[in-house]
């Protein structure tokens, strides 16, 4: 394509970069009003973002119509495989374990190790198990079944998403095998292993503090006076372990690695500790629970969870993600864009991979329902339930992803990234919002990594700071915007029955998200001026 019909994207359409930012923000303030201000639902909410942001982009920043439908299709394509088929694989896996009964001896086994108090619940499930679920799958999966575990435990449905939502965050950075950092080295250019390294150091403060955040959340001070020496367990492990393999293995199975560490130390030092006070009253335990599993239903219960991260380890481990893959060039889009922020085309190239993470997942859902003898019927009931729940928050996730890629195509995404850029040396203060806002919009922290990556990266060079430092905090910054994502909340509402109420857990979770978000702000800030030699 000549440069001739190539459309530039204007950074600043307003010829007030101020003015333009404020503009640019308007599709993010609409999703964030309608859902947590005015109670809409995710799908309501996302689809006047997504036109708003059509709007903008045609009659502000000029771009052509037909190429902010490619952008908007790119998206939903991107959506539809790379996002919700892991999704869905990973729903199916988890009504086929409720289904044969193996969920709930798995709640059982837990239950059990957490002496019925409702902060070790949140921290082994929530935190321990969610982080594993992560590591492994990722993508909306560990609030879908760490919020059911904890409904069936006696926690109230809202409270069990808001505990599921703020424990899906440290993890987050590493999730799905490390996907996060891949893609953010790809797209800066910059070395793996010192993107891994730099996260490593961000992080790892984050989860060391989260499992004292989360009993703060489940029953405040009390709690936190009553459990502190779990919660050092847990906290101390899990970042211990996820800073040791992001630094000197990679970010493959840093969360993988961490999440069995915590769950081996915790479940071990309970054996030796016993916390005393308040119990779970919420409802009242089934007299089950107090039959201590055999040996033979304990592992059953793992089973589903012990394939899925083998199969996901030997995936990476073989490199079957990229075997078989398809690049296309989406029509009219690619190098069609002028980046003007880097004076190069944007590229449109879709990937299709068919084994991708979710067909990994299928793959242990099979091996699951092989190795517990399941019936040919149970197993199709599982899957015809999966898409009966996926069909609202599917489509929730499809068009929040379409605004996403439209968002970026326009150039909006760079307005609002060059204006933030001029606040200079205080950059690494809002580096860590620029990661959240593209993970609230996106639901992904790959997505945000993809966003505004380069970004970061740019406005590092201009800045003098060191671009590898910029970049983790972007991904960084990212785990804590996912909690209030609407894909994330609409993936999590689906599995407790709160269907309608996704505004409700938005406003919920919303001062949780910016105080998290503000503490990676201001320990990125330290490790730019205070504490450099931290940036590898």
């Amino acid at each position: 394509m000549t440069l001739a019909l190539i459309w530039p994207q204007p950074l600043d359409p307003l010829h007030s970069m101020v003015l333009s930012a404020l503009v640019a923000v308007v599709p993010l303030a609409i999703v964030l009003v309608l859902m947590g201000g005015l109670r809409k639902s995710g799908l309501l909410s996302t689809a006047c973002g997504l036109l708003s942001a059509g709007a903008l982009a045609v009659f502000v920043w000029r771009m052509p119509f037909e190429l902010a439908l490619w952008s908007a299709f790119f998206g939903i394509i991107y959506g539809l495989w790379s996002i919700m088929w892991i999704v869905f694989a990973a729903l199916w896996l988890y009504n086929l374990a409720v289904e044969t009964g193996k969920f709930e001896q798995l709640r059982r086994w837990m239950t059990q190790r957490a002496s019925g108090d409702p902060c070790i619940q949140a921290i082994l499930v929530a935190f321990c198990f969610g982080a594993l679920l992560e590591g492994t799958a990722g993508f909306g999966t560990p609030v879908a079944m760490t919020a059911f575990l904890l409904v069936g435990m006696g926690f109230k449905p809202r409270r069990a998403i808001v505990v599921s939502l703020i424990a899906d965050t440290a993890p987050v950075a590493f999730g799905a095998l490390g996907i996060p950092i891949v893609a953010l080295a790809g797209v800066t250019g910059l070395n793996l292993m010192k993107l891994s390294s730099m996260v490593g150091r961000q992080l790892p403060f984050i989860s060391f503090i989260l499992p004292g955040y989360l009993v703060l959340v489940v029953a405040g001070r009390k709690g936190l006076k009553r459990t502190w020496p779990a919660i050092l367990v847990a906290g101390f492990s899990f970042a211990f372990a996820q800073f040791l393999v992001a630094n000197f293995w990679g970010p493959w199975a840093a969360d993988i690695i961490a999440a069995l560490a915590s769950i081996a130390a915790l479940v071990a030092f309970l054996h030796l500790w016993n916390p005393t006070g308040e119990k779970s009253s919420a409802i009242a335990p089934p007299a089950a629970d107090s039959i201590p599993l055999t040996a033979r239903e304990a592992f059953t219960a793992w089973l589903p969870w012990i394939l899925l991260s083998a199969v996901m380890v030997l995936w990476s481990y073989l490199k079957l993600f990229n075997l078989g893959q398809i690049t296309f060039a989406i029509p009219r889009l690619h190098n069609a864009v002028l980046i003007t922020l880097y004076q190069k085309p944007y590229a449109a190239l879709y990937a299709f991979q068919p084994l991708a993470t979710g067909t990994a997942v299928l793959v242990a859902t099979v091996l699951t329902a092989i190795c517990l003898r399941t019936r040919p019927k149970i197993f199709a009931q599982a899957g015809a339930k999966t898409c009966r729940q996926l069909r609202i928050p599917g489509l929730t996730v499809v068009i929040i992803v379409a605004l996403a890629y439209l968002y970026n195509y326009s150039g909006m995404a760079y307005t609002l990234g060059a204006a933030l850029a001029r606040v200079g040396g205080f950059f690494p203060l809002v580096s860590s919002y620029l990661g959240w806002g593209a993970c609230f919009l996106s639901g992904s922290d790959t997505a945000s990594n993809l966003l505004f990556g380069n970004l970061q990266v740019a406005a590092a060079h201009q800045l003098h700071l060191n671009p590898v430092l910029l970049a983790a905090t972007n991904s960084s910054g990212g785990v804590t915007g996912k909690m209030i994502s609407p894909q994330n909340i609409a993936v999590g509402v689906t599995t407790v029955g709160l269907i309608g109420e996704e505004g409700k857990v938005l406003r919920s979770m919303f001062w949780h998200s910016i105080i998290l978000a503000s503490a990676v702000g201001l320990l990125a800030f330290a490790q730019a001026h205070w504490l450099s030699w931290m940036v590898p």
